[in-house]
């Protein structure tokens, strides 16, 4: 593909909001997770949570999309001056050539968890003030979005589970391809909810613990939320020095099982050997591999036979979720950041909470952070269903 430049790019998570909270946690191998103390949920698990969420006000003309997703997604948008680069590109290009593509697993579904408290005793009704479209809809987030910048150019949702904000980067990078829009705002939004707490215990997934991923013990996720944006842009011929750019995506769906990943990580391994050629790269080109690794036994195990096979033990890697927590939706676009991080500061991460490592993934893990000459980067995003998704990253010389 032709390379697309990361003109802006914004992270908030529990390590913190903003660039310099992701790079110092990331620096110090710090965690973000605490135990759980969410809402009204009692589960012995961990959780990733940004604070100040609740008390972020939405402008009284967007109010009707008032949710803790649209909170969470307005956080992030003014971190970093990055509201600031939209509205540059607005008045370069023109409100309807700056699309909007956005990734959400379960977008703003603690508002009607909220609502069904209030639900009439006798008809069951939900309160008239509760809205679904502006808040648990998942077009709620780019639509938000949109008119928050007053944009008229094309805006989507992608909810593909966990590979929801990474896909939105090939979408995107097809729209600009074809010539329909000239900058687009790429990334996600995930907000802690009642329904996926208590979902992935039900499915006894959740550990007891802060998550440990590709730890010989590890024995499930630690679920977060999280914030994170990019605004692409084609690419200048010679680019300034430093310059993150996007240069490959490859996506597969596999579909071996709804929950479950191909044992031997065929679609996963799909997926990263076809963002490779997108970007026209060799696995020895990667410098940095973020691994999907949610920690649970299952995905480590499978994500490890199929990195393995491309990349045998020759590129470090780690997965930073023993950080952020698995932010779900948001994950992929949070971790296409970090790896603009990385390759911007020469930084190899580290994976907090990772003690013993499974002697049976000979993968180049990297537990503590380090420096390290980053050229090209590889992300990982995998979700229920086999919907699978590899971003390729680098940085101009």
């Amino acid at each position: 593909m032709t390379p697309l430049i990361l003109s802006s790019y914004t992270a908030t998570t529990s390590l913190g909001r903003g660039l310099e909270a992701q790079l110092d946690g990331l620096r110090q191998g710090l965690s973000g997770l605490k135990t759980c103390a969410f809402e009204s949920v009692r589960l012995d698990t961990w959780i990733g949570e940004v604070t100040a969420v609740d008390s972020e006000k939405l402008p009284e003309t967007l109010i009707h999309y008032d949710c803790r997703n649209n909170r969470l997604a307005q956080l992030g948008l003014e971190a970093d001056g990055f509201a600031e680069r939209v509205r540059e590109s607005i008045a370069r290009y023109g409100k309807s050539r700056v699309g909007v593509f956005l990734g959400t697993s379960t977008s703003g579904i603690l508002q009607t968890e909220l609502a069904y408290r209030q639900r009439d005793p006798i008809s069951g009704a939900l309160p008239d003030d509760f809205l679904y479209r502006g808040t648990h809809n998942f077009f709620s987030l780019p639509e938000f979005t949109r008119h928050y910048f007053g944009l008229e150019g094309p805006a989507m949702a992608i909810s593909t589970a966990c590979s929801s904000s990474a896909k939105v980067f090939a979408v995107a990078a097809r729209q600009l391809s074809s010539g329909l829009i000239d900058a687009a705002i790429v990334g996600g939004v995930d907000s802690l909810c009642l329904t996926t707490l208590y979902g992935f215990a039900s499915l006894q997934l959740t550990s007891t613990q802060p998550c440990r991923p590709y730890d010989i013990g590890r024995n499930g996720i630690s679920v977060g939320e999280g914030a994170a944006f990019t605004l692409l842009e084609r690419a200048p011929p010679n680019p300034t020095p430093g310059s993150i750019l996007l240069l490959g995506t490859g996506e597969s769906s596999d579909a071996y099982h709804m929950s479950s990943p191909h044992p031997e990580g065929l679609g996963a391994k799909m997926a990263m050997a076809a963002a490779l050629r997108s970007a026209g790269l060799t696995p020895a080109d990667i410098d940095y591999l973020n691994l999907h690794g949610t920690a649970t036994p299952a995905n480590d195990a499978a994500e490890g036979k199929a990195v393995t096979a491309l990349f045998g033990d020759c590129v470090p890697c780690s997965s930073t979720k023993g950080a952020t927590g698995h932010t779900l939706g948001a994950a992929g676009a949070i971790e296409a950041v970090i790896c603009a991080l990385a390759l911007r500061h020469d930084l190899l991460p580290g994976s907090p909470n990772t003690e013993n490592l499974d002697p049976g993934i000979p993968l180049q893990y990297l537990q503590q952070s380090r420096f390290g000459k980053v050229r090209h980067a590889l992300s990982n995003s995998f979700g229920f269903g086999g919907s699978n998704c590899s971003l390729v990253l680098g940085v101009s010389p």
